[in-house]
């Protein structure tokens, strides 16, 4: 039997989205699920599978490192 972890994240303080969720799961389905709400909104979501996933967290990294400290 397998546990499913999930992670929410909040948007940013800096911007006024702190009551935006982002949430991050693998599903039944052996999919990457992400979701996003924004309070009283609808969910919007989107899986992704595994190849999809790693494509998308490499230019994760990437626009990361553009971020200046």
């Amino acid at each position: 039997m397998t546990k499913m972890v999930e992670l929410v994240f909040h948007g940013s303080k800096k911007n006024r989205t702190t009551e935006t969720q982002l949430r991050c799961f693998c599903n039944t389905n052996n999919e990457i699920f992400i979701g996003i709400q924004e309070y009283a909104s609808p969910e919007i979501w989107i899986t992704l599978d595994k190849n999809t996933a790693i494509k998308f967290s490499k230019e994760l990294r990437k626009q990361i490192a553009l971020i200046e400290k």
